[in-house]
């Protein structure tokens, strides 16, 4: 008897865990008649803004226009460099890009895969770029940065910093949620997030009220009054329908998160000594919107989950700077990026959801032991 697949996500479960309360809640918004910034998207901004430990949250339509409009806040535009890892998802440089500044790229940890603030100072040191004025600290897989360092080096050379965390939703570092400690962050709501809406949305938070007052206004053409624009904005707003489910979605999210630390502690378990684990930052409590293992020959591996009917992901399979679109004109930091370049063909991503049963996560840990032993 063929066992059954396992996958990657459940993007159905969400929807089916808070059926009820979602079609509720989307029904609240068709019938009240109003449907663009409107009481749900106020009341969803407060709840999360007092989730993720911000004085303020301002939704907007996806994750990518969250990095625009949190730079554009700051006032980085034409000739700032804003400095990041090439090991992310597209989103991040593109947006960078997107507010018309430079993209300076710089290697990461192998242990963490994130930022390396080593290599940060370096590359704000050797910047021929343009003018330094922004970090984008990408907190991968659900992987608090080492922000001490990060805002160390940000504090020395009058940097902004700008917190990617897409995919940490629920990440802590030293007991304190991420996304609170930086000029502002940025939050993809895209359906595969820890926090997931059921199409694209995403928010900015901040806890400095002028860079929350300036967002506002930039997500609809630079409005503070409507139809006069004091800003150079653009159109990206939060509908009332995704706010309402993303409310709804938000009072089940830390025990969700929860399940994600249960599913990572037991994967943990069967792949000791087996393949390389996430390894966690000291003080971090990492959110596992990914559980990424790490081996050489990946590939393989991947394939033989695939033979045996089990999902899995790259996450990144291409570094940006080696992408067509960027791959002749991006700045890198000024020792390259080999760690990037050699993760990006060892990184493998194991389901991981909070409705994965636990014969399912031994599945898999179990397939892995069989590869890694044949």
């Amino acid at each position: 008897m063929t066992a059954k697949p396992v996958a990657m996500v459940d993007l159905r479960g969400g929807y089916l865990a808070q059926q009820g309360e979602i079609d509720a809640a989307v029904r609240r918004v068709l019938d009240s008649g109003w449907y663009i910034l409107g009481r749900e998207c106020e009341a969803f901004e407060q709840a999360f803004a007092s989730w993720s430990g911000a004085r303020d949250a301002i939704g907007v339509g996806n994750g990518t226009d969250a990095i625009v409009i949190a730079l554009k806040a700051l006032g980085v535009g034409a000739g700032d460099v804003v400095f990041t890892v090439s090991h992310t998802a597209v989103a991040t440089v593109a947006a960078i890009e997107m507010a018309g500044a430079i993209p300076l790229l710089v290697d990461i940890d192998p242990e963490t895969f994130t930022l390396d603030p080593a290599k940060l100072e370096d590359a704000v040191a050797a910047c021929k770029a343009g003018k330094p004025r922004a970090v984008i600290a990408v907190h991968l897989y659900g992987q608090p940065c080492d922000l001490g360092a990060i805002r160390a080096v940000c504090g020395r050379h009058a940097l902004f910093l700008i917190e990617d965390c897409a995919q940490a939703h629920g990440a802590t570092l030293e007991g304190r949620r991420v996304g609170s400690f930086g000029n502002a962050a940025s939050y993809s709501f895209y359906p595969t997030k820890n926090l997931g809406a059921f199409g694209d949305a995403g928010a900015i938070t901040t806890n400095d009220g002028t860079v929350a007052e300036r967002a506002r206004a930039l997500r609809q053409y630079g409005w503070k009054e409507r139809y006069l624009s004091d800003l150079a904005g653009m159109n990206t707003r939060l509908d009332e329908i995704h706010a309402a489910m993303l409310a709804v979605r938000l009072r089940r999210l830390d025990v969700e998160i929860t399940r994600r630390r249960e599913i990572a502690a037991r994967y943990d378990a069967g792949l000791a000594g087996v393949i390389e684990t996430p390894r966690v930052r000291p003080g971090a409590g990492h959110a596992y919107h990914l559980y990424v293992v790490r081996h050489p020959r990946r590939d393989a591996l991947a394939a033989a989950l695939r033979q045996a009917g089990i999902g899995t992901g790259i996450h990144y399979p291409v570094p940006v700077h080696l992408q067509n679109a960027y791959r002749s004109r991006i700045a890198l930091g000024p020792s390259g990026l080999p760690e990037t370049e050699r993760a990006s063909q060892e990184v493998l991503s194991l389901p991981m959801h909070p409705f994965l049963c636990e014969a399912d996560a031994d599945r898999v840990a179990a397939e892995v032991v069989r590869w890694t032993k044949a």
